[in-house]
């Protein structure tokens, strides 16, 4: 098949991951690299055999991309993400959408308008041991489920925001939670800013709509260095599974029973051990999808989703009380 072409829009580190990808993968041609500066937009583009721009109009113009992947600062998402609905070009773009609901609210009525292809990347949903623990909860290994915990750690990421850590971080927690378990139906919450002056750790009560409970850790006072910075925890009435540092390990154990399962990459399967390689399976799934003439396996409308959650949880802390959440379904 002809290979889709990509452009990125994004020269940074993780833009960098973008780039990698796209340059690769037997079935895209990576044309274009668009950076906020030429010398950034050059280096890129020279890294991975594209060519440079600094305006998203005069690169679509140019290059005719069939997919373009957005990569920008957390908090420089909305206008960019606009021009290029507005272009009627397909996109997959990074968590988070963007910090602010109406923004969420005017790409999604854009893109609908439009029958567009608007993705986003919930990558932490292709980690390996993740993948397996739904189809241990589909298969009904762990009974009905009970309750459900994520603690997330680490070094600050601070932008402007008050509550970036959880808007932009936690995010992936909301959405794997809602994604393994179930929609949640209410939030109440805990937060701290006693070192940086801004929210950098939380501590939320969660309800799911099928009646389990659930809690939430998530912290910018923490580092990626300790062991179990990351942490998923689902139990049910007939067992319990653990997912460890999102790659690193899955534990199935059955109710009463001493022994256990365990799920480790093996000596030569770097594919499942790397995080990064997270994105690599989702883009295989979101480019399927692109050629099919399906709907994205990670709809954009899951990152306004975790938006809605995320001030859900502001709302709770700044008011001391439960607030409800409106239930969805969980693609």
């Amino acid at each position: 098949m002809k290979p889709i072409r990509v452009a990125v829009v994004g020269a940074g580190g993780w833009g960098r991951e973008h780039a990698r990808i796209f340059a690769g993968h037997p079935d895209t041609e990576l044309c274009a690299v668009v950076a906020r500066t030429p010398a950034s937009a050059a280096a890129r583009a020279e890294e991975y055999g594209a060519r440079p721009y600094t305006a998203i109009d005069e690169m679509l113009e140019a290059e005719q991309p069939e997919l373009v992947s957005v990569c920008l600062p957390n908090e420089g998402h909305f206008e960019p993400t606009l021009e290029l609905i507005r272009s009627g070009v397909p996109l997959l773009v990074e968590k988070p959408l963007v910090f602010e609901l109406d923004e969420a609210d005017v790409l999604l009525a854009e893109a609908a308008e439009r029958d567009l292809f608007f993705a986003i990347n919930f990558n932490h949903r292709y980690a390996e041991p993740v993948l397996r623990a739904r189809r241990a909860i589909r298969d009904g290994e762990l009974g009905e489920i009970v309750f459900a915990t994520w603690r997330f750690g680490g070094e600050p990421n601070f932008g402007t925001h008050p509550h970036a850590n959880l808007i932009e971080t936690q995010c992936h927690g909301l959405d794997l939670l809602e994604h393994l378990v179930g929609s949640i139906s209410s939030v109440m919450a805990q937060m701290t800013a006693k070192r940086h002056g801004v929210y950098t750790t939380m501590a939320v009560a969660l309800e799911f709509s099928s009646g389990a409970v659930g809690t939430f850790v998530g912290s910018y006072d923490s580092s990626y260095a300790y062991p179990g910075a990351q942490l998923i925890e689902i139990n049910g009435t007939e067992g319990r599974l653990l997912v460890e540092d999102t790659v690193r390990r899955l534990i199935v154990s059955k109710s009463g029973d001493e022994t256990r399962q365990v799920w480790e990459a093996g000596y030569f399967n770097d594919a499942s051990r790397d995080f990064h390689q997270t994105f690599d399976r989702h883009v295989d799934a979101v480019l399927t999808a692109l050629r099919d003439g399906n709907e994205p396996p990670v709809p954009a409308s899951a990152g306004r989703r975790a938006l809605e959650l995320a001030y859900a949880i502001v709302d709770s802390f700044e008011s001391g009380r439960r607030v409800d959440v409106g239930v969805v379904s969980v693609p």
